[in-house]
């Protein structure tokens, strides 16, 4: 199947014309305005000039391109055959002039913006059908939108990505509407700068809206706003409401060089020391190898550590202040020097001895 470039044009004060632009070459062809007519039916001269007045104000394709939709001065919506260029339906939308049409991105919905001030979507049938018969289409208009209060113009309008919503630019005023299908509400009204817009667009898949200015040509875009998930960015993350403080190592910020990095991880200076846990290394007795802490008898917080000597393993005692510290403090807590001491202990076993010979 080859591909054929088409386009269609609707002219003013004139019928439209389908364009083909295959192989390089560009072919017109006209076709008619008027309502759909039955094969075969006469046409009065007064019927045949009401039709040059009747012109084709708007056209669009359909999504597949077998059908042209197009709208008309008299407010009718004309379903064109595209190979044929014949109407195959029509239907009176408006009393007035139909000004645009939109489709959604399914292609089963447009939405038609009239002079008369009425915004209406209408729910297309499945044209694509191969065994599509004109005589069973059969179009309705699903909801109609407009300013009751201030009975405003709408130069553009135009669907949402998913075709949830319609959205309009104000004739006139600066302000931008947004409908709701499904419920056929009013759900929003932009307000922006204060100049008129006039074409509007939906961004297919974000909730986001560009308009143009008329006087200034600049391009205001309206957005939601959506909050920051870092957890998504950093799974580690965790998002807390308040804040919280945070107590950081000693070197976790710190910035070293790449070779001391990897000396440091050689020489294991990155390990964590476990200083609580106490290793036993006694096989019999549970005292064995016991960890004692250190213990410093009689020391007052006004005396100095060089009064004392070590006298034992975690025990210091205090030197004795008449002997110029070679005195210690016996297990009566009397001070004398290690002679008299001696002495007194041989004079006690001499005693002891004569004692026992008796």
């Amino acid at each position: 199947m080859r591909c054929r470039c088409l386009a269609v044009v609707s002219l003013f004060d004139a019928q439209p014309i389908l364009l083909d632009m295959h192989n390089g070459t560009i072919k017109k062809y006209q076709f008619s305005s008027h309502t759909r007519r039955d094969e075969g039916e006469e046409v009065s001269e007064k019927q045949a000039a009401q039709d040059a007045k009747h012109t084709t104000t708007t056209a669009i394709f359909t999504k597949d391109g077998k059908h042209i939709l197009a709208g008309t001065s008299k407010g009718y919506l004309n379903i064109v055959e595209t190979a044929s260029r014949k109407t195959i339906y029509s239907v009176k939308i408006c009393a007035g002039v139909v000004v645009q049409l939109r489709l959604t991105g399914s292609g089963r919905d447009v939405v038609a913006n009239a002079q008369d001030r009425i915004i209406r979507t209408i729910h297309l049938p499945d044209l694509s059908s191969s065994d599509l018969d004109p005589d069973q289409i059969h179009i309705e208009i699903e909801h109609k939108f407009q300013d009751v209060v201030n009975r405003l113009s709408w130069n553009h309008v135009a669907f949402s990505g998913t075709g949830e919503y319609v959205t309009a630019s104000t004739y006139n005023n600066h302000d931008i509407y947004v409908w709701e299908r499904n419920h056929g509400s009013l759900v929003k009204i932009l307000e922006g700068p204060k100049e008129e817009h006039g074409v509007v667009e939906w961004h297919p898949t974000r909730p986001m809206i560009a308009a143009c200015g008329l006087e200034s040509g600049r391009i205001h875009v309206w957005s939601v706003v959506s909050p920051q998930r870092w957890s998504a960015l950093a799974p580690d993350f965790a998002e807390v409401e308040e804040n919280v403080e945070y107590e950081e190592q000693e070197d976790e910020f710190d910035i070293h060089p790449e070779e001391e990095r990897r000396k440091q991880q050689l020489d294991g200076e990155n390990e964590d020391v476990d200083v609580l846990t106490v290793e036993k290394k006694g096989d019999g007795d549970p005292s064995e190898g016991a960890w004692t802490m250190p213990v410093l008898l009689d020391l007052g917080e006004e005396e100095s550590e060089d009064e004392f000597v070590m006298v034992g393993t975690g025990t210091m005692r205090r030197k004795s202040p008449g002997l110029g510290g070679g005195g210690t403090k016996d297990d009566e807590g009397e001070w004398g020097s290690g002679t008299e001491r001696e002495r007194e202990r041989e004079s006690k076993k001499a005693k002891l001895g004569r004692t026992r010979k008796r």
